[in-house]
């Protein structure tokens, strides 16, 4: 195929622009730094947090990438829609946050494990968000009733009072914050399930990359640095005089199944990506890195299968192919049999038409 050369999906297959620095393939790119290959923010998003000594690097992957994306790399740049990497790349130079739009099963989260792993910035951070979360639920938690407890069982037994800050756990949206060298990958997974005031609520951390933990605010003359649990698991930070504010502005991917508007004000604030249904060659890669016979029979038959179908049905969420190729490789396909047609009927007409 010529650089020029139109693919099947529409896009074109050329030579990657030199401002790109995530392409796409969550493949882990062990040759660059990424703080010497990504150009200063705009003076409006330097929010100037200082840089830990000695800089802390983010916990590794706790095996959630493998299971999003699975172990192989059988993706490629020319899997990807260069619409994709120029927003996602825009994101990264303008340090701003990025809303994902599409159907439900597209892929919308699962791109925030791809740039992790691909620009290896470590285990992604993940706030779901539901009818009942909060601002404050995703920044930090204080349990003021343990600490009552606490301090009651120390002076019964004349012991040392537990420090506050063992009943301050940062939530996935704080703990993005902390101020490190590399950003950490933050999901806001589902945001327009959240109430109507979330998104405005959220503009205030976005816009001035800190937040303010009262509890800790109002003893900073007593104790100025305090340490407290972060969302990842045993981890541990500092924080001074009650306030977060981050050095690099982590990498905020948020999506939204479209069951509602959001506000002017925060659609301003952010970069907004729609994210199409796979094609059959991205169907056919994400079965590869996840499972595949040897043969490869069932996989292509049922990639092309699937796409029929999904078409028929206006969508079907991409893990339900998945679902079907596991199922033919383990043995439960047969041919001439009626029982698979009855499987993959219930796997995926059903599933959309809710009979």
């Amino acid at each position: 195929m010529s650089a020029s050369e139109p693919r099947v999906d529409g896009h074109q297959h050329a030579e990657p622009p030199d401002w790109w620095i995530y392409r796409g393939t969550g493949r882990p790119m062990y040759d660059i730094d990424l703080t010497e290959i990504l150009p200063p923010p705009p003076p409006w998003r330097d929010f100037g947090g200082s840089l830990p000594e000695p800089d802390v690097q983010p916990p590794e992957d706790d095996g959630e990438a493998e299971r999003r994306l699975g172990s192989e790399f059988h993706l490629t740049e020319e899997h990807v829609d260069p619409h994709e990497l120029d927003m996602v790349n825009a994101s990264l130079y303008l340090r701003r946050p990025l809303l994902l739009t599409g159907r439900p099963g597209v892929g919308k989260s699962a791109l925030a494990w791809r740039i992790a792993r691909e620009l290896r910035l470590g285990r992604v951070l993940r706030w779901p968000i539901t009818t009942h979360t909060t601002l404050n639920s995703g920044l930090y938690s204080y349990d003021a009733i343990a600490r009552v407890q606490a301090a009651a069982t120390s002076q019964s037994e004349n012991t040392e009072e537990p420090p506050i800050g063992d009943f301050i756990r940062l939530g996935p949206l704080g703990t993005a914050f902390l101020p490190r060298k590399l950003p950490r990958v933050l999901l806001i997974d589902e945001l327009d399930k959240s109430e109507a005031d979330l998104p405005n609520n959220l503009l205030s951390v976005l816009e001035d990359g800190e937040f303010l933990i009262d509890e800790l605010a109002r003893i900073r003359h007593s104790s100025s640095e305090v340490k407290v649990h972060t969302a990842d698991p045993n981890e541990t930070a500092t924080v001074v005089d009650g306030r977060v504010r981050c050095y690099a502005f982590p990498i905020v991917i948020m999506t939204s199944n479209g069951e509602r508007e959001f506000p002017p004000a925060f659609l301003r604030r952010a970069l907004q990506l729609e994210i199409k249904d796979p094609n059959v060659e991205q169907l056919a890669a994400m079965v590869a890195n996840h499972l595949l016979d040897q043969e490869g029979e069932h996989r292509d038959r049922l990639v092309r299968e699937f796409v029929e179908r999904s078409r028929a049905e206006n969508g079907l969420p991409a893990d339900r192919l998945l679902d079907a190729v596991f199922l033919a490789t383990s043995g439960a396909y047969k041919p001439d049999g009626v029982a698979w047609p009855r499987l993959i009927d219930a796997l995926w007409r059903r599933l959309a038409t809710g009979r």
